[in-house]
């Protein structure tokens, strides 16, 4: 008899999102597993993936693939099923469905068909790193996989760089050297952060220290650039009493990308009511202008 056999009846017309195990598989819950069970139809983000996990439990349900380029066209078939009272169940390769994979759309349209969505929670990369990090935990912004182009990435994390809320990022082994390095670039090298690698794995390792200091260490291969990394960054210091706020120094850099700085600064104090030396201070301290050199010292 397989697991699913004697599991509970489902609830007929349901989306289950089911979480399953970043790696150590002692963390897949009795639940999901009795989800998993009785699910008339599992979607899956790699059914290859899925299928090894289920036959893991002896569990043997019908498997469909779900993933972002085909999931806008197979929603209509899915409501079908759940209106007709099948229970279906949403699973990603690894951890809690939805977060940054695919499954948006889907569940957008099985609310507004009325139907029940019903999450069923279990491991997240996000929430372990997170919580391992030493870093705050009160408020955090979760951005995902930043772009993989450098010019993009930066300027992403530039948009980033005032956000007080700790940052939590997910990054593939192929480029997580390379956004460690534009981290402490634009966001600061003595930064608090953490890095966490392959998290509930046999060679899990979670390594605080300041972006900086962790760009060092991936770069000089210290840490291998190998499985799957979780980066959480402490969020943006208060300014002083008296620094500029977001809005004046977002003035300031429009300004400052087409006149000197000296012209910019005054031009934005006369703008925004700050302070002309402080902005001026701060366009020639930006990261990307070390020592004061390139226009920005002028």
């Amino acid at each position: 008899m397989s697991r699913g056999d004697d599991a509970r009846d489902l609830e007929p017309g349901t989306l289950y999102l089911v979480a399953t195990p970043i790696g150590n598989l002692e963390d897949m819950s009795p639940r999901a597993l009795a989800v998993l069970g009785a699910a008339d139809l599992i979607l899956a983000e790699d059914t290859r993936h899925s299928r090894r996990l289920l036959e893991h439990f002896g569990l043997h349900r019908p498997l469909q693939s779900w993933h972002e380029h085909n999931e806008r066209a197979g929603i209509d078939a899915v409501l079908e099923r759940l209106g007709s009272g099948a229970a279906v169940a949403l699973v990603s390769d690894a951890g809690m469905p939805l977060i940054s994979d695919p499954g948006y759309p889907l569940v957008r349209a099985v609310h507004r068909a009325g139907l029940r969505v019903c999450p069923v929670p279990g491991p997240s990369a996000l929430l372990a790193a997170l919580a391992a990090s030493g870093l705050p935990t009160d408020r955090f912004f979760f951005e995902g996989f930043l772009p993989p182009r450098p010019a993009a990435r930066r300027a992403r994390l530039q948009a980033l760089r005032g956000q007080a809320a700790t940052l939590v990022f997910y990054e593939a082994a192929r480029r997580v050297a390379a956004s460690l390095a534009d981290m402490a670039e634009v966001l600061g090298a003595g930064r608090p952060a953490c890095l966490a690698r392959e998290l509930t794995k046999r060679h899990e390792h979670i390594r605080p220290g300041t972006l900086g200091a962790l760009a060092g260490v991936l770069a000089a291969g210290e840490e291998p650039a190998r499985g799957e990394f979780v980066v959480v960054v402490g969020g943006c210091p208060p300014p002083p009493p008296g620094a500029p706020t977001a809005e004046q120094l977002r003035v300031l850099e429009v300004l400052a990308a087409e006149l000197p700085a000296s012209r910019a600064a005054a031009l934005a104090a006369a703008l925004t009511g700050a302070d002309r030396k402080a902005l001026y201070r701060w366009l020639s301290n930006r990261p990307g202008r070390p020592g004061g050199s390139g226009p920005a010292a002028e």
